[in-house]
Order: C-alpha cells, then sequence, then structure tokens
C-alpha cells in the first residue's frame, strides 16, 4: 500500500444568506492563514465558496470552522489530495455572489433543479430525450464531458443565460410533453445557479448532479463511467481523472489555458510562454514577457520561496 498524497484539498460551497460579511470573512482568514492553508474562499451575501489546500488536521478545523457558521452545517464538502501545494497564497475575498451569473433575481435558496445522486445520474443521462447540458467554460469542456453533453462554447458562466434564451426553441423543442433537461458542472455550485435559472424561466423538468463531476469521478467507478477525458480544476493539478487521481494537462503560463500532452507536442508549445490555443492572439512583446515571468518563477523555485505573481483561471463564473 502507498502512502497517500501529502496535500488534503476541499472543495466547498453553501448558500445560505450572510448579512455581515466580514464578520464571516475576517475569523475565517485569520484561521487559514494561521494553519498554512492556501487557497481561495469567497464570501458574498449569498454564501461561502472555494478550494483550499493544506496537512489534513489544518483541513479538518478550517472545515470544522465553516460548518460551525450558522447554516453551513451540510455545507457541500468534496476532498482529493495533491503531491505539493497547488495554490500559492490564501485569499478571502467579499464578492457580490459567490459564483458570477450576474442575473440578481435567480436564488438558488428559494429553488433549485432535482438533485441527481451520482450513482443514479447514468440511468437519467440514458433516458431518451434527456437534453444533457455542460454548464463550464469552453476550455473547461475542452479536457472533458460526458458523452452526448451540450458544449454552450461559452468564456464566462455570464454568458450562459443569453445562451440558453437564444437557444431555448431548438432545445426544448415544441412537443406537448417537455423534455428533462440534465446540467452538471465541476463541484454543483453553478447547477444550483443555472438550474433556478431554469426554472425562472419555466422551465420544469430540471435536474442537476448532485456535488458535480468531481463527485461523479469519486463515486463512479471508471468501468460504469460515462465520462469521457479528464475534469478541469481551478488549481495547480489542472486536471483530475477518474477517483481524483492527478490527469495528464499541464497549464500554459501565458494564457492560463490547460494543455494536453498533445498541445504540448506542438511546435506552437514553448514552456512558460505560449501554446497552440494563444500562440497566434499574442504579441513577440507579450511573449517575451511571459518568458520573463517564467524565468522569475524557476528562480523562486530554486529558492525555496513561491512566485506568486500568477494567477489561474476562477472558479468564480469567469
Amino acid at each position: 500500500m502507498t502512502d497517500p498524497l501529502p496535500i488534503c484539498v476541499a472543495a466547498l460551497y453553501q448558500f445560505i444568506r450572510f448579512a455581515d460579511c466580514e464578520a464571516v470573512r475576517a475569523p475565517l482568514a485569520k484561521l487559514c492563514c494561521g494553519l498554512g492553508v492556501k487557497g481561495t474562499l469567497l464570501i458574498a451575501p449569498e454564501g461561502i465558496n472555494g478550494t483550499i489546500a493544506g496537512s489534513d488536521d489544518a483541513i479538518e478545523r478550517v472545515l470544522s470552522h465553516v460548518r460551525a457558521l450558522p447554516g453551513c452545517a451540510d455545507a457541500e464538502i468534496k476532498l482529493s489530495r495533491a503531491a505539493a501545494m497547488p495554490f500559492h497564497r490564501m485569499k478571502v475575498r467579499i464578492k457580490r455572489e459567490i459564483v458570477t451569473m450576474g442575473q440578481p433575481d435567480i436564488d438558488p435558496l428559494s429553488g433549485v433543479g432535482h438533485y441527481v445522486e451520482p450513482t443514479e445520474w447514468n440511468a437519467l443521462i440514458a433516458e431518451p430525450g434527456t437534453i444533457l447540458i455542460d454548464t463550464r467554460n469552453d476550455y473547461e469542456v475542452a479536457v472533458g464531458s460526458f458523452a452526448g453533453a451540450i458544449d454552450p462554447k461559452t468564456k464566462s458562466f455570464r454568458d450562459f443565460p443569453a445562451w440558453f434564451r437564444e437557444h431555448r426553441d431548438e432545445l426544448l423543442g415544441q412537443g406537448a410533453a417537455p423534455p428533462k433537461v440534465a446540467m452538471f458542472c465541476t463541484g454543483g455550485i453553478r447547477c444550483e445557479k443555472s438550474t433556478a435559472f431554469l426554472k425562472a424561466e419555466g422551465v420544469g423538468e430540471v435536474y442537476h448532479l448532485k456535488g458535480g463531476i468531481l463527485k461523479y469521478l469519486e463515486t463512479v467507478p471508471a468501468e460504469e463511467s460515462r465520462w469521457e477525458g479528464e475534469c478541469f480544476v481551478f488549481d495547480e493539478r489542472v486536471a483530475v481523472g477518474h477517483g481524483l487521481a492527478p490527469g495528464t494537462h499541464g497549464l500554459c503560463r501565458g494564457c492560463r489555458r490547460p494543455v494536453s500532452p498533445a498541445d504540448r507536442a506542438s511546435p506552437l508549445y514553448v514552456e512558460g510562454e505560449s501554446c497552440p490555443a494563444c500562440h497566434a492572439e499574442r504579441s513577440d512583446e507579450q511573449r517575451a514577457g511571459y518568458a520573463e515571468r517564467h524565468r522569475q518563477e524557476l528562480l523562486a523555485a530554486q529558492r525555496g520561496v513561491a512566485h506568486v505573481g500568477a494567477t489561474l483561471p476562477r472558479d468564480d463564473g469567469r
């Protein structure tokens, strides 16, 4: 039996109404920093969301603190492991939304779609006529998705409402019996809002994968899985596979998009500078800047210190 990977990673969220966000933020930030925990937590009037990493003991102490917050005893939490710390620093921030959809009238606390357990998901999406929609951004879908899922090709979660309204008729059709709409995202939080949005738009048969793709990959054996590829995650692991094992994707340090092994074999891929997706989008001057930033990151690593100038994509709907 091999030793487990040393770093515990916790993805969590809870929709709950916080009257005083700063009263939630300050003690949480102090606790995380004091325990050496790193990652990002977002606090908003609608709840808490984020991913953090640290030792097993440190993460459990932070999660105990979160569960003790009013209304957060049953917060959605998914644990996985990493070989090295996947974050550079700890950020606990107050935002207007914990996942940015830009629809202020949508309230997941007042009504969302039907939750579907990972063990029941395959049966639902196999039903004839079920419409399966991936609510994530285009660069996430490119890494992996469920077989047969519709890719909205959105750049941001903010784009999802407009995409649905534009394609509503072709998605739902004009039949007498409304189809079932099944939606999924990385950890479940975006589907809380997307299903609430569809219900507000008058769609009745709306379902979403409880715990998201991560819970599915953790729960459903690979031989029974309908998942194809890997799942993009918002930290230095970049992607995970079945059993939440580390995936094969890396991250382009120029555009922050995921890069596959095939991408890294391309002549347009230069470590720290560019990848096939962004090479034509950047100027020589920009690529030179990325190369210098990468050189500084390597020097910092040699000195054993963190270089925090680079940022990852954020799991806040952007």
